[in-house]
């Protein structure tokens, strides 16, 4: 995990700077495995989140608030028994390991003063919270760890709490340039290198050890024998060394690395150069905010995930059963291409009457429509009279005609329905917020996909923009606004639905109108008030444009735009489904960054 023992440092660095001589006013245990401390003392309130989840371990301060169970938990009771007022005299951490301790100055029922440690070893899912008294033994835990889980090591109240057992690894802070030269020449030619320094040195992370690799070798799967080839061992020593120098001087940058769907994906102490432009990074202002934006973004992405989940499978299987029906109707299209031949054949039968008898099987006869006059044998039904026959092949021929007809406009149409639910799973997959999913939802119950809410009392659907039972109109939202370099206003609408409001309905006929070339996305507006807009406008609507799209992800995306009065609904179309004329292409690259900016 990123939260690496160097990481810990750094963290408890900063913690002893902000809690140490506050009192713990208040103790929740809102999750089985998270612990909230509110601290308080010296006109300052502040909360100490500590986190055992196996994802998530961590301990920082917090700004979010937290709901109580119904009944506290045995060990938040605890807790609250022994370090209701308490004082932290101190923060400390374990020599390189993850695992760090809160001293405190406690007084017990009688006003006897005491001293106690708070424990939080954040080893993934062996994570723990435990409560030693001043002996050093165990009060309680919150995960208790008994001879037949762990032979070596176990965790039980009553014990003497023992710390974990140290790694058989090298302390970085105290290997010289000789002694890192000696490990380096004798690790073995194949081995990764990155490999190599997290099985040689503690409190690494394999994130840290990838960046000192690529730092030296400007790539991060080389291998030992490379680097020696290379001569880049040294190059990597010097990294390494540099490093240290900044652990021991506590010098630390709050890293946050983002990928390209906005989602949180590393965070580190350092700075992380070996993505390059596939992830942004960020520097924060503290390592408490740095956690807390790291973990809040990922769970409100996953809750996200998790909300769109149900409605991304409902649109995804009605793409696929759309795509598959519109297979099956291209190869009937295709099959009634040869009706003219079909008609052809009945010419010939009906040419022939006086040649066939009920019961013939099949005629051969010459074929006056194809060049050399050849023969042809054409199959007969022996249960009809050879004008039946005939009358079948023209039967066939009107037939495969009409459903010519009726095929392309199907096709027209499935096309057209396969676009929009495109456009939909586009949407879900950039969603942003709750409401973005209940946008989505009204849209899809508006348009069938989904059931409609059950009718109230009164037997009425609720209509759009209501709420079931309510008979109450919801707020439409409004579209995302930004303004660009040169002060011009640019919305961007979310879903279709919104789209469409956008494009028919807020925006002028002379405001310019931007969308992704042939790939889903959304309907972008630039409000001219009558001028022109400038390059740096357009160019900056069609990277908004671009960063709004499934291409979101790539390097350049083709941009058409036009004015709004060329953009025209599809009649009969899904919502946001347009065509558009007169219209040009600006290539541009999405940029998050810059929607960031001209967002604020």
């Amino acid at each position: 995990m990123p939260l690496d023992a160097v990481f810990l440092t750094a963290l408890t660095t900063e913690l002893s700077d902000r809690i140490v001589r506050l009192k713990i006013d208040k103790i929740q245990q809102p999750e089985g495995d998270q612990i909230v401390l509110s601290l308080r003392g010296y006109g300052q309130s502040r909360r100490l989140l500590i986190s055992a989840g196996t994802g998530d371990a961590r301990v920082h301060l917090t700004e979010a608030s937290f709901d109580n169970p119904p009944a506290p938990p045995m060990f938040c009771m605890l807790l609250r028994k022994h370090l209701g007022g308490a004082k932290i005299a101190g923060i400390v951490q374990q020599p390189l390991e993850r695992a760090c301790e809160l001293q405190l100055d406690c007084t017990d029922a009688l006003g006897t003063p005491s001293q106690k440690r708070l424990i939080v070893e954040l080893m993934g899912r062996y994570s723990n919270v435990i409560l030693v008294d001043g002996d050093g033994r165990i009060i309680d835990c919150l995960r208790r760890v008994d001879a037949s889980m762990s032979e070596k090591r176990q965790v039980l109240p009553g014990l003497f709490y023992r710390p974990m057992p140290p790694q058989d690894k090298h302390s970085p802070l105290d290997t010289s340039e000789a002694e890192w030269t000696r490990l380096f020449n004798a690790a073995s030619a194949e081995q990764a290198a990155d490999k190599w320094l997290l099985d040689t040195f503690a409190g690494l992370s394999p994130l840290v050890c990838r960046e000192l690799v690529f730092r030296a070798s400007g790539e991060t799967d080389t291998r030992v024998a490379m680097l020696r080839q290379a001569d880049d061992g040294a190059a990597m020593q010097s990294a390494f060394m540099r490093l240290t120098a900044d652990i021991r001087t506590g010098k630390y940058t709050p890293t946050l690395l983002v990928d390209g769907d906005g989602r949180p994906s590393e965070f580190s102490f350092m700075d992380i150069l070996q993505y390059g432009d596939r992830r942004t990074s960020e520097q924060l202002e503290s390592f408490s905010v740095l956690l807390e934006t790291y973990y809040t973004r990922r769970f409100a992405l996953e809750r996200l995930r998790q909300r769109s989940q149900s409605l991304t499978k409902t649109v995804r299987n009605a793409h696929d059963r759309v795509r598959r029906k519109l297979e099956n109707q291209r190869r009937e299209l295709s099959a009634a291409a040869d009706r003219e031949r079909l008609r052809e054949l009945g010419d010939i039968l009906t040419a022939n009457l006086h040649a066939m008898q009920k019961g013939q099987p099949s005629l051969t006869s010459a074929d006056f429509y194809s060049d050399d006059g050849r023969d042809v044998t054409i199959k007969l039904d022996p249960k009809l009279t050879p004008q039946q026959n005939a009358a079948k092949y023209y039967k066939d021929y009107t037939k495969a005609k009409n459903a010519e007809v009726y095929l392309t406009e199907q096709i027209t149409a499935g096309e057209q329905e396969l676009d929009y639910l495109a456009n939909v799973l586009d949407a879900l997959a950039r969603a942003e917020s709750e409401r973005d999913i209940t946008d989505i939802r009204a849209e899809l119950t508006e348009t069938g996909y989904l059931k409609a809410p059950k009718s109230d009392k009164s037997g009425k659907q609720p209509g759009r923009g209501q709420k079931a039972g309510r008979g109450k109109k919801t707020q439409e939202t409004a579209p995302m606004m930004f303004t660009s370099g040169t002060g011009f206003e640019i919305a961007v609408g979310r879903n279709n639905i919104e789209n469409e409001r956008l494009t028919h309905k807020l925006a002028h006929k002379t405001d310019v109108w931007l969308h992704a070339q042939k790939i889903p996305g959304s309907h972008v507006i630039v409000f001219t008030r009558g001028e022109t807009p400038d390059d740096e406008t357009l160019s900056e609507a069609a990277s908004l444009a671009a960063y709004y799209s499934q291409a979101r992800g790539s390097g350049k995306v083709a941009v058409d735009f036009t004015s709004v009065k060329n953009v025209k609904k599809i009649p009969g179309g899904r919502p946001g489904m347009v065509t558009y004329t007169d219209y040009k292409t600006i290539v541009a690259e999405p940029s998050e960054s810059l929607a960031e900016r001209l967002k604020g």
